[in-house]
């Protein structure tokens, strides 16, 4: 089974890790997982419509990411 968790603070990261090694439960942290700003955030969803659009093609993955540095 898989649970994905959007926290919105470094203490509820702490937290949240500090119930899981209290229960004993294994889990596995993503350390390269990459928080999004409110204008990533954005451009994201921008980027999205435009591409249901018909707008925009597919785009390499690396290419987004250096993108969203940008922004």
């Amino acid at each position: 089974m898989t649970v994905v968790v959007n926290l919105c603070s470094a203490e509820e990261e702490k937290d949240l890790i500090a119930f899981l090694k209290q229960k004993q439960y294994d889990y596995q942290t993503s350390p390269d997982f990459q928080i999004l700003t409110t204008e990533q955030k954005k451009e994201v969803i921008r980027r999205d419509e435009a591409f249901s659009r018909g707008e925009t093609n597919a785009r390499d993955w690396n290419d987004i990411v250096r993108d969203l540095e940008n922004v």
